[in-house]
C-alpha cells in the first residue's frame, strides 16, 4: 500500500487516513484518524522538526535500541467500526539474537511509524475485499490530497502533543 496522505472529511473536520493499492486496478483504503496521529504523520511528510522527538520518534528509536527493526506493517481486520493492524519486528542482524515479534497496534501509529522507519505498508486481502474501494481511486489528485494536507497542518503545532 502506498500513503496517499490525509485529508479532513468535512463536515466533521475528521481527518481521514488514505492508502492505496500498488496495482494496477488500485483499491484505496480510508480510515478516520485521531488529529494528533494526522499531524504525526504529516509533520513528518512535510519534513517538520520538532524541539523533541515526537512519540512516534520514539518509538523507533526503541525498537532499534531492543535490537530489532520493523520488517512490516499490516491493516488487517475491521471489527465493528474499530481498524486493527500489526507491527512485524524482526531481529536486527547486528543486534542480540531474538525471535520475530507481532504487536498489535492502531493503523495510524503503525503508518506513522512505517513512514519514519521505511517499512512497507500492506493491507490484508480480506480487508481490501471488504472495505477498499475503487470509485474516485484513479481519480484522486496527488496534488489536491497534499493540497489539503498542508491546509491540515497549518493548523497544527507540537503543542498538540501535549498530554
Amino acid at each position: 500500500m502506498e500513503l496517499m496522505g490525509v485529508q479532513v472529511e468535512l463536515p466533521s473536520n475528521t481527518p481521514v487516513m488514505l492508502l492505496q493499492e500498488l496495482t494496477a486496478s488500485p483499491r484505496t483504503l480510508s480510515i478516520f484518524i485521531g488529529g494528533p496521529e494526522a499531524a504525526a504523520i504529516a509533520f513528518h511528510l512535510e519534513s517538520v522538526e520538532a524541539p523533541r522527538p515526537l512519540t512516534h520518534d520514539l518509538m523507533g528509536l526503541i525498537i532499534g535500541e531492543m535490537g530489532f527493526r520493523l520488517e512490516r506493517i499490516v491493516i488487517n481486520s475491521l471489527r465493528d467500526t474499530t481498524f486493527f493492524a500489526e507491527l512485524h519486528l524482526i531481529p536486527d542482524l547486528d543486534g542480540p539474537h531474538g525471535e520475530p515479534r507481532v504487536v498489535s497496534a492502531r493503523p495510524s501509529d503503525a503508518v506513522a511509524l512505517a513512514i519514519r522507519l521505511d517499512a512497507p505498508i500492506y493491507a490484508s486481502e480480506k480487508l481490501l475485499n471488504e472495505v477498499g474501494y475503487t470509485d474516485g481511486a484513479k481519480d484522486t489528485d496527488p496534488d489536491e490530497v497534499v493540497e489539503e494536507f498542508r491546509e491540515f497542518i497549518q493548523n497544527v503545532s507540537p503543542d498538540d502533543f501535549d498530554s
